[in-house]
């Protein structure tokens, strides 16, 4: 057997709206807390919100694995190092071309209506890639940061839509 396979990931990084969230919850429950001394309504809904502070904050951390497995590629989102959930699955043979952002390539993409699906990890320093996918009616623009392996296994298995520059 002569299968492909790797598997890359990235954390994505905070932006000013996650910090932002994050402040928040914790000024809110720190108010509601001072003045639930008062009343025991207040005392209640700061509890509920400690509850909802756990809740979130775990999720405010989010990480993504891709896994490509001899033509299909997966991307799992993973929350607070514990949840994983697949996001998007897809099968190469859709596949229109793969390039690094900014190539040449995929100028004639531009214009078409395609939903955009951001698996990178934001980083400025970064260099995603992008995959144009389409199945049926649905078209897909893909971010995503593969590692050399995952982008030699692609090359390897599909070299007429894997662009390098």
């Amino acid at each position: 057997m002569n299968e492909l396979y790797a598997e890359a990931g990235v954390k994505r990084k905070d932006t000013a709206g996650t910090y932002a969230l994050r402040f928040l919850l914790i000024f809110a429950a720190a108010v509601l807390f001072f003045f639930s001394l008062q009343s025991q309504i207040l005392l209640f809904i700061a509890a509920i919100l400690i509850v909802g502070i756990f809740y979130f904050f775990p999720r405010l951390s989010i990480e993504y694995e891709y896994v490509f497995c001899d033509g299909q590629l997966d991307f799992d989102k993973i929350m607070g190092k514990a949840k994983r959930k697949t996001a998007l699955k897809i099968d190469f043979e859709q596949v229109e071309v793969i390039a690094p952002i900014g190539s040449h390539s995929l100028d004639s993409f531009n214009n078409g209506n395609y939903t955009l699906k951001d698996f990178s990890s934001r980083d400025k320093n970064a260099k995603p890639y992008v995959i144009i996918f389409r199945q049926g009616e649905k078209s897909l623009r893909i971010l995503f940061e593969p590692n050399e392996k995952m982008l030699n296994c692609i090359k390897t298995k599909y070299p007429r839509k894997f662009v390098q520059y």
